[in-house]
Formats: structure tokens, sequence, C-alpha cells
């Protein structure tokens, strides 16, 4: 029993890759990947009322409030989302041989690539709505604290008997750590992260007999890639100097292969209150864009090449 529907073979490419998509979605929800949210729900919630001990000035507590609030829901968003993407996508096809369902889509006839980016577009349908949720309540709780710390801080300043100017410009500094366009980047950066890591394990999956098996190397790649621009670097100064094109040939085959999520440390500077230029977050789409392309094309290599 499959519960896909696909009557028409010789339909869109997109037709049959949407409805392979919708299937893979329904199919993760039932597994109840979604109780993730209510996880983070606690730890944004509690995030809101969580207040360390400052040693700044009465002005600056509620500006490192602020920076907690975005510190915690970003980084929550950027583990479970991660977890979410590898865990769903490693789930998918061994269930789907375990179930006689994928023997059933590819006898339609579906072509392949169809099915393959079908699961990673289901996969990313929930690590959309998974993050556009956890979005909407971290941008709620943090309007409302920012509401808070605003009235807080101008109480504070005319009871101090502050300039205009100065008033001013403390407003002017809590607003850039409140909601803002640049959080919304954030959030998109870590979406695109998620999206590389799940069509990464699309391609492991490929060759992998073992959900656990893509599972652990899929977070492994992961941290590796945290440390990939440190360790070429590394590389390039210590070849020798008569190598020096070939190491860093080697260097630029590792970067288009490996991604290199320092890329994504973006993030940062917006919890800071940074704006997010939209030149950077352009090169963030582009990059996700392509390991997305590239990861896909070399999953359906090798899985045209199986057998089933």
């Amino acid at each position: 029993m499959t519960g896909i529907q696909l009557n028409k073979p010789q339909g869109s490419h997109f037709g049959r890759i949407w409805v392979i998509a919708l299937h893979a979605f329904t199919q993760l929800v039932r597994m109840k990947v979604f109780y993730f949210l209510a996880v983070f729900a606690v730890i944004a919630i509690a995030s809101n009322f969580f207040d360390l001990p400052q040693h700044e000035g009465p002005e600056s507590v509620g500006i490192n409030v602020l920076r907690s609030i975005k510190s915690w829901s970003l980084g929550t968003m950027t583990l479970f989302s991660v977890v979410l993407s590898i865990v769903a996508t490693a789930l998918l096809l061994p269930k789907d041989v375990e179930d006689r369902t994928l023997y059933t889509i590819l006898a339609k006839p579906v072509p392949r690539l169809d099915y393959l980016a079908g699961k990673l577009l289901g996969v990313l349908l929930l690590v959309f709505v998974s993050l556009a949720l956890m979005d909407i309540l971290m941008t709620v709780v943090l309007h409302l604290r920012a509401g808070m710390v605003l009235d807080q801080q101008m109480a504070m300043a005319q009871a101090r008997g502050w300039p205009a100017e100065a008033i001013a410009e403390l407003r002017a500094d809590t607003a850039l750590h409140g909601p803002s366009w640049s959080l919304q980047g954030a959030v998109w950066a870590v979406f695109l992260r998620a999206s590389i890591m799940a069509s990464l394990a699309l391609l492991i999956s490929t060759f992998s007999t073992s959900t656990l098996f893509t599972t652990i190397i899929s977070f492994l790649i992961y941290f590796i890639g945290h440390f990939q621009a440190d360790a070429r670097d590394a590389y390039l100064q210590a070849g020798e100097a008569g190598q020096g094109m070939l190491v860093r040939g080697a260097g630029l085959v590792m970067s288009l292969v490996l991604p290199d999520f320092q890329n994504f440390n973006v993030i940062d500077a917006v919890i800071e209150g940074q704006a997010l230029p939209m030149v950077a977050l352009a090169k963030l789409s582009a990059i996700g864009l392509y390991y997305a392309i590239f990861f896909t094309g070399a999953s359906w290599f090798l899985f045209a090449k199986k057998e089933f």
C-alpha cells in the first residue's frame, strides 16, 4: 500500500515530484517528528524569562535579554532543523524499501530522479513548515519582550534626566535587537543549512544499507564542515612553495564537494543586532542551491545503477 496516486506517468516532472513530496511529508508527519516543535516552544518561552546576571549598566541589561532570546531561538532552530533533515531523509528510502513502496513507484514507471527529488522536497517542506512555526513563536516572544525592555529603558532614561538625543539613540539601539528583516534572513540561512544536510543525507542513503550509518556519517560531515575552512588554510600554509597550485587545487575540490558551514556564521552578527546584507543572503542562497543540486545529481547517478 503506497498511498501515492500516479495514474499519469507521462505527466509533467514537477507534477510527479510534487505528489511524491506530499506523500513524503505526510509520511514524516505520521512519524510524529513534529514533537520537536513542542521542545522548541518550551525552550523559546523559557528564554523569555531567563535573565542571566549582568555586569553592564541598566541600559544594557534589556538588550542582552533580547540577544539571549535570539541566540536561544536561532540555536534551537539550527539544531532541530539539522537533526530533522538528516534523520527524516535517512528514514525515507529504507522505509520505502521495507514497505515495498519503492518498487510500486518505480514500476509506474516514475523516473528515479523524480522519485529522489520528490523525497527531498518532502523533507524540505517539513523543515520549512517547522521553521516557519518556530519563527512565528520567536518573533512573537521577541516582539513582546522588546516592548517591555523599551518601556523599562525609557522610564529609566527619563528618571535619570537623559537628553532627548541620548534617549533616541537608546531607542534605536534597542530596536536593532527586536524583530527585523535581518532576523528573517537568519532563519532563511538556517533553512539553507538544513537543506544542504538533507540533500547530503539523501546521497548517503542511496548507497547505505543502514539508517544509522546514514545518520552518523551525515552528522560527521556536518561537524567537519564547520572546520573545513580552518583545515584548508592550515593545509595551504603547510604546503611547499612548489606544490602551491596543487594544494590550492585540492582545496578547491574539497570546497566544491564538502560544504563549508562557516559561511553561515552571519547568523552570529544578526544576533548581535547587525544588519544582514542582501548580497550575503544571496550568496548563501546560491551556496545552498549549488549543494542541493550537486548532491541530488550525485544521488541520482548512484541510485540509477541500483536494481530493485
